[in-house]
């Protein structure tokens, strides 16, 4: 055959291989007015943030802030992960620069999870992973986490770190 019968074939198997979601797209669109509403702190969270702090101060590394806007922040992702059913880091340089121009924050990491159903048992699986422990370890100021259930119950976490 030719290639001129070939190539509108592989066109239309490009349209369809390479198509826009926009699900995906939206997913860190952060308003500003979100940065301010930061969702109410869970019990998990809360141990979920004193078990880090905790650590931290046992290797003699000051203890890490509560900064609101990285709740929001968090929250915008972990939302997003619940809503696809996937946890992964999608768009994390979104999340990082909103950072950057609404926290002042010169250094922005994090870290996800999925169905762990303590505290205990997350921060134990973070700690376990060297890139993850890497990141508790770090050189940061401040933190917080997003703790979401999905419609089955299962956790997903956003607990991100920034620099100031």
């Amino acid at each position: 055959m030719k290639i001129s019968t070939y190539l509108p074939m592989m066109a239309l198997m490009a349209m369809l291989t390479f198509s826009c979601s926009t699900e995906e797209f939206q997913e860190d669109k952060i308003d500003h007015a979100q940065l301010k509403n930061a969702p109410a702190a869970k019990l998990i969270e809360l141990e979920i943030l004193e078990l880090i702090n905790s650590y931290r101060i046992g290797l003699d590394l000051a203890p890490l802030n509560n900064l609101s806007i990285i709740k929001s922040v968090a929250f915008t992702h972990t939302d997003y992960m619940v809503s696809v059913n996937q946890v992964s880091h999608n768009n994390f340089f979104q999340r990082k620069s909103s950072l950057v121009q609404n926290a002042s924050a010169t250094k922005v990491s994090e870290n996800v999870a999925y169905a762990y159903s303590s505290a205990e048992s997350v921060v134990s699986a973070w700690l376990d992973s060297p890139s993850h422990k890497a990141t508790i370890e770090g050189d940061f100021t401040d933190f917080d986490i997003s703790a979401e259930k999905n419609s089955e119950g299962k956790w997903y976490f956003t607990n991100i770190f920034i620099k100031r």
